[in-house]
C-alpha cells in the first residue's frame, strides 16, 4: 500500500483527463445522431444502448480476466482503444461515409474497453489509498467526476455550436491519450498473489465465487437491486434527453449542453456534502433516503413547455443528479471494505455487470415506447420506477443500520 499522497493525485488527474472527454462525448455522439443524421427516438435508444451493452456481455468475465491481469497496463491499454474507437469517427465523417452504424460501432468499441478499465481502475483505488481514507477519496472522485459532468456538456454544446457534434469527439480522443500518459507513470499493481501450495480457479469457478459473494451478501445484494432501479431510469434518460431537448423543448446545441450540466451541479454539491452526509446521518440512512430525492427530480424533469420546461428539466436533473451521488459513494466504498481483497475485481465487476445491465435495457426500451406515445410520457412514467429503490432496501438489513460498515461489525458475512 502506498503512503504517499502522489499516486493518488496522478490517479485523480488521469481519472479527470479521461472525464473531461467523456462528458463532451456524452453531447456530441447523441447530437451527432440527431443534427447529422436526423435519427429518430429508436436510433438514439439504440446508440445509448451501445454505450453500455458490453456490461451485459462482459461484465462478469471482467472480474475474473482483470484479477489476471496487472491492473495499471490494463487501464492504459483501455484508454489507447478508447482513444482510437473515438478518433475513428470524426475520420469516417470527413470521407463522407458517416453513419449510424459507425456510431454505434464506435460506441461498442468504447464500451469494451470501458469495462476493462473500471474494473481495474476501482480495484487499484484502494492500493493507494489507506482504507481510512477511502469515503473522502471516493467522495473527491466522484466530486471530479461531477465537476467533468457539469462543464463538460457545456463546453460540448459551444463546441457543437462553433465547430459542429462530430469534431467536437476529437476532444474526448485527446483526453484519452492524456490519462494513459498519466497512468503510466503510477506503479504497477496486481491482485494479491497465490499462497504457496494453491492453484488458480477456472474462470467459470472465479466468476461464481464473485457472484455468490454479491447476491448472498444481505448488504451488497440489496444495494446493488437498488442500482438496478437507478441505472433503468438513467437508461431511460440517456436514450432519450437529447431528442426531448432538441425535439420537444426546442433547445439549440449550446442551450443543450448547458441543461445537460444540470447534472453535474447537483452531483458536484452532492459529492461535497456526502463525507458530511455520512458523518451526520450515516451511510446506511443516506442511501435509505437517495431514492425518495431521486423521484422528486426525475418528476420534474419532464414538465413544461418553452423557457418553462427548460427550467423544470435543469432542476429536476440537477436533483436527480444529487440522488444518485451519495448512495453511489457510500456502496462503492462499503464493497471496497467488506470485500475480501482477492474477491474484489470480481465483486466490483459482478455489481457493474448486473446494475449496468440495466442502462441498455432502460434506453432501448425507452426508444421503443416512446415512438408510441412520446418522449415526455416515457421520461414521466420512468420517475415512479425510482420509488422501487427504498422500497428494496426497506425491506433489507439496511434499515436497521446507521452505517453500511455495522452490518459487517455485527453478522457473519454469508459466502
Amino acid at each position: 500500500m502506498a503512503t504517499s499522497a502522489r499516486p493518488f493525485w496522478t490517479y485523480w488527474a488521469a481519472s479527470t483527463a479521461s472525464g473531461v472527454g467523456t462528458a463532451v462525448t456524452t453531447v456530441a455522439l447523441p447530437l451527432a445522431a440527431v443534427t447529422v443524421l436526423d435519427a429518430g427516438p429508436v436510433e438514439t435508444g439504440v446508440l445509448a444502448a451501445s454505450s453500455y451493452l458490453a456490461w451485459v456481455v462482459l461484465g462478469l468475465p471482467a472480474g475474473a480476466i482483470v484479477h489476471r491481469l496487472p491492473l495499471r497496463a490494463t487501464q492504459v491499454a483501455a484508454d489507447l482503444v478508447r482513444a482510437v474507437a473515438i478518433l475513428a469517427v470524426p475520420l469516417v465523417w470527413w470521407w463522407g461515409e458517416l453513419s449510424l452504424t459507425h456510431l454505434v460501432l464506435a460506441a461498442l468499441a468504447v464500451n469494451v474497453a470501458e469495462v476493462f478499465f473500471f474494473t481495474a481502475n476501482t480495484t487499484f483505488l484502494p492500493t493507494v489509498v489507506p482504507k481510512h481514507e477511502l469515503t473522502s477519496r471516493n467522495s473527491l472522485v466522484s466530486g471530479t467526476q461531477a465537476a467533468t459532468q457539469l462543464g463538460g456538456p457545456s463546453v460540448a454544446g459551444l463546441l457543437v455550436q462553433a465547430v459542429g457534434a462530430v469534431p467536437a469527439l476529437l476532444v474526448d480522443a485527446a483526453s484519452y491519450v492524456v490519462s494513459a500518459l498519466l497512468l503510466r507513470r503510477l506503479p504497477e499493481r496486481r491482485e494479491p498473489a497465490l499462497g504457496d501450495g494453491e492453484t488458480r480457479p477456472g474462470m467459470g469457478q472465479m466468476i461464481a465465487e464473485g457472484w455468490r459473494f454479491v447476491v448472498r451478501h444481505p448488504v451488497i445484494a440489496p444495494a446493488t437491486w437498488w442500482a438496478c432501479v437507478v441505472n433503468l431510469v438513467c437508461g431511460v434518460q440517456a436514450g432519450l434527453f437529447a431528442l426531448y431537448l432538441v425535439r420537444n423543448l426546442d433547445a439549440p446545441p449550446a442551450m443543450v449542453g448547458v441543461l445537460l450540466a444540470a447534472d453535474g451541479v447537483g452531483s458536484l454539491l452532492a459529492a461535497a456534502a456526502t463525507p458530511w452526509l455520512v458523518r451526520r446521518f450515516g451511510s446506511a440512512r443516506v442511501l435509505l433516503l437517495d431514492g425518495l430525492v431521486g423521484f422528486a427530480g426525475a418528476l420534474l424533469i419532464p414538465l413544461g413547455a418553452g423557457a418553462a420546461g427548460w427550467l423544470c428539466f435543469a432542476v429536476g436533473t440537477m436533483v436527480f443528479g444529487a440522488s444518485v451521488v451519495p448512495g453511489s459513494v457510500v456502496t462503492r466504498t462499503y464493497r471496497q471494505v467488506a470485500s475480501p481483497p482477492e474477491l474484489l475485481s470480481r465483486v466490483m465487476a459482478t455489481v457493474r455487470f448486473v446494475s449496468w445491465s440495466m442502462i441498455p435495457l432502460g434506453s432501448l426500451a425507452a426508444g421503443v415506447l416512446a415512438a408510441h406515445v412520446g418522449s415526455r410520457a416515457v421520461l414521466l412514467g420512468s420517475a415512479f420506477v425510482l420509488l422501487l429503490g427504498p422500497a428494496i432496501v426497506g425491506l433489507s438489513p439496511v434499515r436497521r443500520l446507521r452505517n453500511l460498515e455495522d452490518f459487517g461489525a455485527r453478522t457473519p458475512v454469508l459466502h
